[in-house]
């Protein structure tokens, strides 16, 4: 790839940005670039961050993971058997349903592991009512920080595609945005909407840092490590390996925000507002 055609490509991707996206963008650099002046690059931004005392067996974080998994292929192994002759729509239906119902025993072994394991129970793991409108306002200006990262993560995964694949490569859309341009039907897109704001990202957030990055953290101690393995295996848990580079950025994120805030909800809102851009941005086209 030559110096024309790399220009072609930036040229491409930023004339799909609009000047609200220029204008967040750039406030986003400014907060990202003021918080790693302020932190000496990160290094000292979680000094104060205590782990959070549980005496949770190794074990235990994995059994909610195990429990959506199971509960999910169950109920997707009854829907093949049973459900054979569904139109399209009524199958991407079906499977966001399942999508919502699987969850369920894994949020419901979470909490029953925090309850028990952790000090101060539910508010040991973070979830605390009362930090709720602190954490959203936090949460908002943690999402505007890591976008530029984000986006940077996405354009360099477009620039190596084409490298290696040729001009016609292009980051394949996640699969419930695939369904939102594929379905206009009400019922497919709002539950689709419902699943991906709000399910998603308090089941993985409740999984991968509630129990996966607190018990990292009972044992590593530093909250850098324990950020980035935790960040690794969120994304291994994601199909579509060309989405990695950019989940992980996010994901080095949300792990920042469950260390410095100590509450569950601050990753919780970060995550379901990124999906909610995701969405606003494929309805809009």
């Amino acid at each position: 790839m030559n110096l024309s055609q790399l220009t072609e490509i930036l040229e491409e991707i930023g004339g799909q940005a609009s000047i609200i996206d220029l204008i967040v963008c750039a406030a986003g650099v400014f907060v990202l670039v003021w918080w790693l002046l302020k932190t000496s690059l990160g290094t000292k931004a979680l000094d104060d961050a205590p782990c959070r005392r549980n005496n949770m067996p190794p074990l235990y974080a994995v059994i909610p993971l195990f429990m959506w998994i199971l509960t999910a292929s169950i109920l997707l192994f009854i829907k093949e058997r049973a459900l054979t002759d569904l139109p399209d729509w009524q199958g991407a239906l079906v499977d966001n349903l399942i999508m919502c119902l699987g969850v369920a025993p894994a949020i419901a072994t979470g909490l029953m592991i925090a309850r028990r394991c952790f000090a101060r129970r539910l508010k040991g793991l973070g979830l605390d009512s009362r930090t709720i409108p602190r954490d959203l306002g936090a949460g908002l200006l943690n999402l505007l920080a890591v976008m530029p990262a984000v986006l940077a993560a996405i354009i360099l995964t477009i620039l190596a595609g084409k490298l290696i694949a040729g001009p016609g490569f292009e980051i394949p859309r996640h699969k419930e945005l695939q369904e939102i341009m594929a379905y206009p039907q009400w019922q497919v897109r709002a539950l689709i909407v419902f699943t991906t704001i709000v399910v998603v990202p308090f089941t993985e957030e409740l999984v991968f840092r509630g129990m996966f990055q607190t018990l990292l953290r009972s044992y590593i101690v530093r909250p850098w490590p324990a950020i980035i393995i935790a960040s690794f295996i969120f994304i291994i848990f994601h199909e579509d390996t060309l989405h990695w580079p950019a989940l992980f950025v996010l994901a080095l994120c949300l792990g920042y925000a469950y260390e410095k805030s100590g509450s569950l909800f601050r990753p919780i809102f970060i995550h379901s507002l990124f999906n909610a851009l995701s969405v606003l941005g494929t309805l809009s086209r």
